[in-house]
């Protein structure tokens, strides 16, 4: 599953409409474009140019990289007795994810055996953080806590690391590779978009 730029820029302007609690007309005012238009751009059916994304973000008073930045999501799973394999002549490639704008990428593997905690509620990361994670060995589960997935060898899954998850090995030994990505652009919630004051967002450079 490949996930638009259209589709992330929809989300990201619906959710950040919201928390700043503006209605959609207020928004389609502020940035100079049409109602019509933006309720296209929300629902991720529209095919706006740049220089309207942009106008959006400067209204919604953060960047145009913000809006293109894939934040906390559902959690995707993609079993591997059902993964696709793309055959180009030198390799086979299985397309397991893609993400656009994040800022920090840790890549890394776990081991898990009878000397580690069978079950681990890992607390959370930075808002916007998301894990994506291949099972190489072993049974595990993962995910957030109350919606972790069994997985098994081949299997993939990527789900958001910014609330309370869960690692949970099922075998006596499980290995994990897991990517760790989180957004350059910091975000705050409706609590504290009531004061927030205009400029750019700034970048952490994280």
């Amino acid at each position: 599953m490949t996930v638009s730029a259209n589709d992330i820029a929809a989300r990201n302007v619906r959710r950040f409409r919201t928390e700043r609690r503006m209605s959609m007309g207020q928004l389609a005012r502020l940035c100079g474009v049409s109602k019509q238009t933006l309720s296209k751009i929300e629902a991720g059916t529209g095919n706006p140019t740049v220089d309207t994304v942009d106008a959006v973000a400067t209204a919604l008073n953060v960047s145009l990289h913000a809006l293109l930045t894939e934040w906390g999501s559902p959690v995707f799973v993609q079993r591997g007795s059902t993964a696709s394999w793309r055959e180009d002549g030198r390799w086979q490639t299985r397309m397991m994810d893609q993400i656009y704008g994040s800022g920090h990428v840790r890549t890394s593997v776990l081991r898990m055996g009878r000397s580690t905690p069978t079950r681990s509620e890992v607390q959370p990361h930075s808002t916007g953080t998301l894990h994506h994670a291949y099972v190489i060995a072993g049974r595990v589960r993962l995910g957030p806590l109350d919606a972790a997935v069994e997985l098994v060898p081949g299997d993939f899954i990527r789900y958001p690391g910014d609330t309370i998850h869960l690692v949970e090995r099922l075998t006596q030994q499980s290995v994990v590779h897991l990517v760790t990505t989180a957004p350059q652009v910091p975000q705050f919630g409706p609590a504290e978009a009531d004061q927030a004051t205009p400029g750019p967002v700034p970048e952490t450079g994280r």
